[in-house]
């Protein structure tokens, strides 16, 4: 029996300039509801965001958006999910988001995107959640990320252990099932500056 129920993906509010995008962004979201995954996104109706959040649903998924007021007002929000929930900030989203979901996927997309896939491995790191963390990486467009992340770790500013956290895929079944059997990497326990 599947250990994980929710999967938060983060994506484009914009589709981007190449049309695979959208087509994988639509295998995802397809995948995600017809295997009976609840999607946990940032509930636009726009862009990458609204495609996974339409191919989940039309496949019989259940698709929870948490959305900022400030967004909403300026109708992106999309009015036909299963759930939509409206929070007061960007920050408040990540922590609603992140409660909601077993699972964290990233997706095309750019500074928002980046932002929240940022965050999320910060928090492992930090030991505050043990979920596991994948990039959806279409058209190689997170090969550079990658390429950095690795030279953070031979520049010494990321622990190979902390850089293991990212399981990199470009076919959705093969990623979901790789977030399915990941086990927890044990990360340092945080001590305050005056503790030894």
């Amino acid at each position: 029996m599947s250990k994980i129920k929710s999967i938060a993906v983060f994506c484009g509010s914009s589709s981007g300039n190449n049309p695979l995008y959208v087509e994988k962004a639509e295998l995802l979201g397809t995948y995600l509801g017809k295997h009976g995954y609840h999607l946990v996104y940032g509930g636009g109706n726009i862009g990458l965001m609204g495609t996974v959040a339409n191919a989940a649903l039309n496949a019989g998924g259940r698709v929870t958006g948490v959305l900022p007021s400030f967004l909403n007002k300026k109708e992106v929000g999309h009015i036909a999910l299963s759930n939509l929930i409206l929070v007061d900030s960007m920050h408040e989203r990540k922590q609603k988001i992140e409660q909601l979901s077993d699972a964290f996927i990233a997706m095309p997309g750019g500074f928002g995107t980046l932002e929240e896939i940022s965050e999320m491995l910060t928090w492992a790191q930090l030991g505050l959640h043990q979920k596991p963390i994948g990039l959806y990486n279409s058209n190689g467009f997170y090969n550079l990320l990658l390429n950095q992340l690795d030279m953070m770790v031979s520049e010494g500013f990321l622990k190979a252990q902390n850089r293991a956290f990212i399981i990199n895929e470009t076919d959705p079944q093969t990623l979901i099932s790789k977030l399915e059997n990941y086990t927890p990497i044990q990360v340092e326990k945080w001590l305050k500056p005056d503790q030894t």
